[in-house]
């Protein structure tokens, strides 16, 4: 898969990859003082199992650290990348 950029949309509360027109992302909302929950991801149907959530999601988890934001994964599939990925959460 070729260099993706991801972009975060505060606004929106997504982090987001433009994937030709279409988007896949992650969403998030606040959770309290400090707190982020990122609650959903999405890719196109066309654009899976290529790796792109995951590198979405790795993005959000760099983001929260840098900021130190605790993470609350109620998304499965931030769940499962951070099992496979732990050192995402170490300060």
């Amino acid at each position: 898969m070729a260099n993706i950029d991801i972009r975060h949309d505060e606004e929106r509360g997504r982090f987001v990859a433009d994937l030709e027109g279409e988007d896949a992302y992650l969403e998030y909302s606040p959770a309290g003082e400090g707190r982020l929950d990122f609650t959903s991801t999405f890719v196109p149907p066309s654009h899976r199992h290529q790796g792109i959530g995951e590198r979405i999601v790795k993005h959000a988890l760099a983001y929260a650290r840098e900021r130190g934001y605790e993470v609350i994964p109620t998304c499965p599939f931030v769940r499962q990348v951070i099992e496979e990925h732990p050192e995402y959460l170490e300060g």
